[in-house]
């Protein structure tokens, strides 16, 4: 498959795919720009190898997709605000991304894509899953997708974040979280195509329905919107980018390369409420 100037290898018939023919360490040009949004609309997560970015044009490359979002829980390195640092050793008490979940979705505006570049990667493991929101919706019933349209979550920051900062002992003084209710079903504003957005990181009620019934929902989807049949694996090597689209792609990150080394950071773009 050829888009434009970029060569693109498919990896899952739903989604995924290796990107070849560009360099991302430099300003892509309109062209390049065109075919980035083109593919990530068509494969929602892309991977890139033999990449070398730096803090600036890891936030240049954000910038083709829009304005860069602060983590609200994490800060960046000193000067780069927008930089997510992605680490970890022999000394962690845990991972980022452990949990299924899309970032940040706790957000009144959940993020719109995000980009991780790892340059440090263990010999073998700390593979990336990444599941189609779109390709799980598809495949409900049309009497399950006619119940769960018009249907609201509460997604909540808090409860994640302190668990978090808790094993890191990070004090919580002062520490507020966003929260926010999102559609269950969410339809993109350009294409129409409806999508799953509820994830065990950050959902923790559906709001119209009591609580046996919204833990029932919820756990289904849970384990529906994770399925295997919606799933691309991701095997790293150092210097390698994913990019992925956050409305429509959950992901969740293997650790099972502990203690080895698995280091890089995220920049993450602002996206647009909820439909």
């Amino acid at each position: 498959m050829t888009t434009q100037s970029l060569r693109l290898v498919p990896l899952s018939p739903h989604l995924g795919a290796e990107v070849e023919g560009i360099d991302l360490s430099g300003v892509p040009s309109n062209r390049e720009a065109a075919s980035l949004h083109a593919a990530l609309a068509d494969r929602q997560v892309l991977f890139f190898r033999d990449q070398r970015l730096s803090y600036d044009s890891a936030k240049a490359l954000g910038r083709v997709f829009g304005e860069l979002h602060i983590h609200p829980n994490t800060p960046g390195p000193e000067g780069y605000p927008e930089i997510l640092p992605i680490h970890a050793d022999a000394h962690s008490k845990r991972i980022a991304g452990e949990r299924w979940h899309s970032d940040v979705s706790c957000d009144p505006v959940p993020p719109l894509a995000s980009i991780l570049y790892l340059h440090t990667v263990p010999p073998v493991g700390g593979d990336t899953l990444f599941a189609s929101q779109t390709a799980a919706y598809d495949a409900l019933s049309p009497r399950l997708k006619a119940f769960l349209d018009g249907l609201t979550a509460l997604h909540d920051g808090g409860p994640s974040y302190r668990a978090s900062n808790a094993r890191q002992g990070i004090p919580e003084t002062g520490r507020v979280y966003p929260s926010a209710v999102h559609p269950v079903v969410r339809t993109d504003p350009a294409t129409g195509r409806k999508s799953l957005f509820v994830n065990r990181g950050f959902t923790i009620r559906i709001n119209d329905l009591p609580e046996d019934e919204n833990r029932a929902v919820l756990d289904f989807l849970f384990e529906h919107t994770t399925k295997p049949d919606f799933q691309v694996r991701f095997r790293w090597q150092a210097h390698s980018v994913a990019l992925w689209d956050n409305r429509v792609v959950q992901h969740l990150a293997i650790w099972d390369y502990f203690p080895q080394v698995r280091s890089g950071f995220r920049v993450t773009i602002r996206g647009d409420r909820p439909v």
